[in-house]
């Protein structure tokens, strides 16, 4: 728990004014025929399909906690190597290697850019240290594990506006999120009052019990696998590699996984500003002493299996909105004027309501369909707005390391993307707080629920602080 010392300071001080950034190292001038000097935390997973995009870059370092698990990501299920991977383990192979990444960005004084693609509990401590040394950053989604963290790195950012920093929902840059955002701008659906969003996720172990502690793999650094969580968790495989989302001390549940993707929309073409009103249902509490027991528990272990978080919006640029989140394979009921032959992709989508009509696109952005008569007429009227990603959906790497170099506009910058990892994160806290919360965002704190505030930050394992 945290002290309440701690809390009252932490109400006090999540107002991204509040936060004294410092002016960091200055970041290497790169010229656009020079080759960026990249380094990754997190080289197995995720991380491998980002950086077999960065292979025509120096990939100078990597640091993973289990380089089993990144000899196992260049291989396919017959252990072969992958043939659009022999780029990526060429590079990895002459790579300096590190299993913590404190070590390698105290020890490589040659790196320009840092690709994160670790845990949810790593991410804002590994882009912080990234930061300080000048660094430019490419950061999964969820962008942080915290309000307070990305609060804290947004300061950054804006402090240091030389770094390119990047948040990893790659539909930011797709043709078709970009157009979804011009025809929704352009009122081709009317105002809208209300949006609905839905995912599939979890599909990983999530409202179970947390399962007894297992001897790690030898392969695996444990210990540096936890970093800044502060709890003494045994190694279970539900946890690592891929199964943590579900877990509070490590992952973010649904919300952190898809948020970036599917509320991205929402928030950029609507403009609302930050949720004034956040309240989330769920199903029971893993844990519990029965089968019946709905009570939260006292430590939090693992997250509920499906949610639904219905936040307002009162400052919204085009009036009061409401959108709705359903995760754990629920799906929004179909809305007066929906036709009878068009399906909600189960895998997860967003509809928009509008006054005149409706538009439903698919994750990421893709596959925008618009409800009403005459919406497509006049959509074929609406001129682009917005430029295009070179490469789209799968330039958001790229688009990355050309704007390292000056060639181009970053496309999901922390000016941006700590906003709606925000605006995700406080359905987190509504969750934990287990009721209703009210959101003074220029303040940084819950009004309604104070001890909904401890849920805003969390305490780190020494050596680990933000």
């Amino acid at each position: 728990m945290i002290s309440r010392r701690r809390l009252l300071a932490t109400g006090a001080g999540l107002a991204a004014a509040g936060f004294a950034a410092p002016a960091l190292a200055a970041a290497r001038r790169l010229a656009p025929s020079d080759k960026v000097n990249v380094a990754v935390i997190g080289a197995g997973g995720q991380g491998s399909a980002n950086m077999a995009k960065l292979t025509g870059q120096s990939i100078v370092a990597t640091a993973d906690v289990d380089y089993e698990h990144v000899r196992a990501a260049l291989l396919d299920k017959q252990g072969n190597l992958r043939p659009e991977r022999q780029a990526l383990k060429e590079a990895y192979d002459k790579a300096e290697r590190f299993t913590d990444y404190r070590r390698m960005l105290d020890a490589r004084k040659d790196i320009d850019a840092v690709l994160i693609a670790t845990p949810d509990h790593h991410h804002a401590v590994a882009a912080r240290m990234a930061m300080e040394r000048g660094l430019h950053v490419y950061v999964q989604k969820p962008l942080t594990y915290t309000v307070e963290e990305s609060r804290r790195l947004a300061a950054l950012a804006k402090a240091n506006p030389k770094l390119v920093t990047q948040m990893g929902n790659q539909g930011h840059s797709g043709d078709d999120g970009r157009r979804v955002v011009e025809l929704i701008r352009a009122g081709v659906i009317g105002p809208v009052k209300a949006v609905h969003i839905w995912t599939n996720r979890p599909v990983w172990p999530q409202g179970v019990p947390r399962p007894a502690a297992q001897p790690a793999p030898a392969s695996l650094d444990w210990a540096t696998w936890l970093g800044p969580a502060d709890v003494d968790w045994g190694y279970n495989a539900d946890y690592a590699h891929f199964n943590w989302r579900g877990w509070t001390p490590f992952g973010s549940a649904a919300l952190g996984d898809m948020g970036a993707h599917l509320i991205d929309f929402p928030v950029w073409a609507l403009e609302p500003g930050l949720p004034t009103k956040i309240e989330t249902r769920h199903t029971r509490w893993p844990g519990g002493t029965s089968l019946w027991d709905t009570k939260r528990p006292a430590e939090l272990s693992g997250y509920p299996l499906a949610s639904v978080a219905h936040y307002e919006f009162g400052h919204a640029k085009g009036g009061p909105l409401h959108m709705t989140w359903y995760d754990g394979g629920l799906e929004p009921p179909t809305p007066p004027g929906f036709p009878a032959n068009l399906k909600m992709n189960p895998e997860g989508g967003v509809l928009f309501v509008g006054t005149k009509g409706m538009l439903m696109h698919e994750t990421y952005g893709e596959k925008p369909v618009l409800i009403g008569e005459g919406l497509d007429a006049a959509a074929a009227r609406v001129p682009q707005s917005l430029p295009r990603i070179q490469g789209g959906l799968a330039g958001h790497e790229q688009n990355w390391i050309r704007a390292i170099r000056g060639e181009e506009a970053i496309s999901c910058p922390f000016e941006y993307g700590a906003a709606l990892n925000e605006t995700m994160i406080l359905g987190i806290v509504a969750l934990k707080a287990d009721q209703p919360i009210e959101w003074d965002g220029a303040a940084g704190r819950v009004t309604n629920a104070p001890d909904a505030n401890q849920y805003l930050t969390r305490t780190y394992r020494k050596g680990w602080e933000l």
